[in-house]
């Protein structure tokens, strides 16, 4: 249970983020009140203990279920953090080289979730995509949806221009003709992890409140809110 540590607090203090639905235009204009530098290094300092309180409490359940589901894979997962400043809140899931499973998670990220439940959902969630096969799943998806569309766009006539354009649209689709679906598995077994863990999923959830609704849109890679939502309260509620 190793993991990578990189955090520049600095940067958390400088930039409040936080997501939401809201647009600039839309936000209300009142005046935030400004963080004294103490307060900023206060709110960092709190943010690091949950984190590293969540990692250390998550990262075992985690790996104890992905051995359980998926004997053949890498269950060791690295945690790492992106500390670079001034992006949006972000985590995801990918591998390494080597194929060991890393669960990044930035900055803003980690400054933003309201409560140690909301963490723990999200670091369930991308631990889920893993221990799904999700990431192989997806690259498989891709490569023939790269097949079938460059090789009718092949048999139609077209130059190799062409063919390697539909190429590259075959492979956009073929990601993301499942990636609704993967994400709700995600959201499902990360309810399973958070729970396990001794966190509260469904008051982790919540964290979807404060995001932009992807709606129902057509090869979107999110599913709604709402639906997300669901799929976490009934599988709570089976436990």
């Amino acid at each position: 249970m190793r993991w990578i540590l990189v955090l520049a607090f600095a940067a958390v203090a400088a930039c409040d983020v936080a997501p939401s639905s809201t647009s600039s235009a839309q936000r209300p204009q009142a005046s935030q009140p400004q963080l004294t530098q103490q307060d900023a290094r206060t709110r960092a300092g709190r943010a690091a203990r949950q984190f590293v309180t969540v990692v250390s409490t998550v990262e075992p359940v985690a790996e104890r279920e992905c051995r359980r589901r998926a004997p053949r894979a890498n269950c060791d997962f690295q945690i790492v953090v992106d500390d670079r400043p001034s992006q949006a809140p972000n985590a995801f899931q990918t591998v390494d080289r080597n194929g060991r499973p890393i669960l990044a998670f930035n900055l803003a990220l980690i400054s933003s979730v309201d409560n140690a439940d909301e963490l723990a959902f999200v670091m369930g969630h991308e631990a889920a995509h893993h221990i799904l096969g999700h990431l192989g799943r997806t690259q498989q998806n891709a490569a023939v949806g790269a097949v079938i569309l460059s090789g009718l766009a092949a048999l139609g006539g077209a130059d190799a221009a062409a063919v390697q354009s539909a190429e590259q649209i075959g492979a956009t689709i073929g990601a993301r003709r499942y990636s609704k679906d993967f994400e709700l598995e995600a959201d499902r077994l990360g309810t399973i992890v958070t729970a396990n863990a001794g966190y509260n999923p469904v008051r982790g959830a919540e964290f979807f409140n404060r995001i932009p609704d992807p709606g129902n849109r057509f090869l979107g890679t999110h599913p709604p809110n709402a639906a997300r939502m669901e799929i976490v309260r009934r599988t709570a509620e089976q436990l």
